[in-house]
């Protein structure tokens, strides 16, 4: 289950604590780090309603100790204290999210029916860049492969959707024959 209002809270105020002590950056390289571990057993002990809290910070503190600071411990201690464990994915996310607006960074999700290729990635971000609602600020590209839309790309961004996919054309002509608005024009 989604902790999205519980990680929001949690997540800005670690933010805000990195901002004031000037260790964003360091809480961010953190942040990936921890992210980055992708044990399955970590992982769900760290999230098991059935562990106590004080179990989690020792296991924590064990694995991350030495390879995170100071901040990063002890906010994950008290996460794990207060039994907010379950939302430490979110909370993950949303710090992405607190960090990527205080850079000035915008993120389009783009779909397409293939991988990219690097000259190909690097238009289409300079693309968007070019975008009034851009200028000024970083274009970072996430990227999804769905053969569905046969060709061409969605880009998903600022709660737009801009359809540009073959799929989307054949719905659109396909729309078209059945309603067959040129057989009324003939008569």
């Amino acid at each position: 289950m989604r902790q999205t209002r519980v990680a929001g809270r949690y997540s800005k105020a670690l933010f805000d604590l990195a901002v004031e002590t000037g260790k964003v950056e360091e809480v961010r390289k953190d942040i990936d780090l921890i992210r980055s571990v992708n044990h399955d057993e970590l992982n769900r002990v760290l999230v098991s309603p059935v562990i106590n809290g004080e179990k989690k910070v020792r296991i924590f503190t064990g694995v991350f100790s030495g390879k995170v600071s100071t901040l990063t411990l002890n906010f994950f201690n008290l996460i794990f204290t207060k039994g907010r464990s379950d939302a430490m994915k979110d909370i993950l996310e949303s710090f992405d999210e607190h960090y990527r607006a205080w850079k000035g960074i915008d993120v389009i999700e783009l779909t397409t029916a293939e991988a990219l290729t690097d000259d190909v990635r690097e238009e289409m971000r300079k693309r968007f860049q070019d975008l009034p609602q851009y200028k000024g600020r970083t274009v970072e590209l996430k990227e999804k492969v769905d053969e569905k839309i046969v060709g061409g790309f969605v880009a998903q961004f600022d709660n737009l959707l801009f359809d540009a996919s073959i799929r989307h054309d054949l719905q659109f002509i396909k729309k078209q024959f059945i309603e067959n608005m040129y057989v009324h024009k003939i008569r």
